[in-house]
């Protein structure tokens, strides 16, 4: 496989590979609505990771104006390029997960992966998979942000959500509530603080202001709603303030995250997973980008999931995938540079 050229216009361009998600959701409409996009060519060449095949049969059955062709070396304007994977054997019936979409889905990241180790792009956007699906064809992981960090050998990772000035990081992803109750004690609340006080300025240039939100009603008001508070937050904050983190907290959750929207902090430490995209998805819906914090390589994704109830209507909104891609370019140029 050739070296991908990175120019476009006489400027030297990031490429980001771009995981088209689990085939029957909205992930292969709203990637090819998305590369379609001057505001996203402007900033990187995409290519698109997939099946060549299902993604034609996918244009043709929404009527979308693409163009889809296989990769080569060279970039064609108002084509959009393919690094087919050829992992379908059937059209795909839109808004049914099954075993072969799972697995058309996870061969997609598995082949990012390698693109990004051979030197072939910079960066990776990945498109709405289904975690069912993924079990359904063989895999464990309970989402993108495990499954990358098993295939790059990442330990130390963490799910992050930028959203505008809002960016928040979670402490824990797919458990169920009771499970993450348990998974937020001192010990592990310092060790995300410690991380995303190393990892967040490669993102944003320089050291994070940091907020802790509380994980009861109004951060506990004095015990008066539980003690998780005193016995767990505040300890994990004292550490990392002695350590010359700049952290504060715990804040009541109902108003933490707005104040991070409005820049008061870089970043707000969430204690679970709802506590989190509830806030950045009322905030910013459509706009917001979830990255991956420790990976050794770029990866941003949209802000929602496969969306099977819409699938093959040629109604899913692409805003968050162009996020995505952006953010992705974005930041890849800033390793290149």
């Amino acid at each position: 496989m050739n070296k991908l050229t990175r120019m476009r216009a006489g400027t030297t361009l990031p490429v980001i590979g771009i995981t088209v998600g689990d085939p029957a959701g909205i992930g292969p409409e709203i990637v090819i609505k998305a590369v379609r996009d001057l505001a996203v060519l402007d900033v990187c060449r995409p290519v698109l990771i997939g099946d060549l095949a299902n993604l034609k049969w996918t244009a043709d059955e929404l009527e979308l104006d693409a163009r889809l062709r296989e990769f080569d070396s060279e970039s064609v304007q108002g084509e959009i390029e393919v690094i087919d994977q050829a992992n379908l054997d059937h059209s795909v019936e839109f808004g049914v997960e099954s075993e072969a979409t799972g697995r058309s889905a996870a061969k997609n990241i598995e082949a990012a992966v390698e693109l990004w180790k051979a030197g072939m792009i910079d960066g990776i956007a990945t498109a709405p998979i289904s975690k069912n699906a993924l079990k359904l064809a063989g895999y464990s992981y309970p989402g993108h942000t495990e499954f990358l960090a098993a295939l790059t050998g990442t330990k130390e990772f963490a799910m992050s959500f930028f959203a505008e000035k809002l960016r928040v990081v979670l402490l824990s992803t797919h458990v169920s509530l009771r499970h993450a109750i348990e998974l937020l004690t001192a010990d592990s609340l310092v060790s995300l603080i410690e991380f995303a006080d190393r990892t967040l300025p490669g993102f944003i240039g320089k050291r994070p202001k940091i907020a802790v939100a509380g994980i009861n009603p109004h951060a506990s008001e004095g015990g008066m709603f539980g003690d998780e508070e005193a016995t767990r937050i505040k300890p994990a904050i004292e550490h990392c303030r002695a350590l010359g983190v700049d952290v504060s907290g715990p804040f009541s959750p109902d108003t933490i995250f707005l104040r991070g929207y409005r820049g008061e902090f870089d970043l707000v430490v969430a204690c679970y997973h709802d506590q989190a995209t509830i806030a950045v998805k009322s905030l910013s819906f459509g706009a917001s980008v979830n990255v991956t914090l420790g990976l050794p390589l770029i990866r941003t994704s949209v802000d929602h999931g496969t969306a099977f109830d819409i699938a093959g209507k040629n109604i899913a909104e692409e805003s968050s995938m162009k996020a995505a891609i952006r953010l992705a370019a974005e930041l890849a140029a800033v390793r290149t540079t």
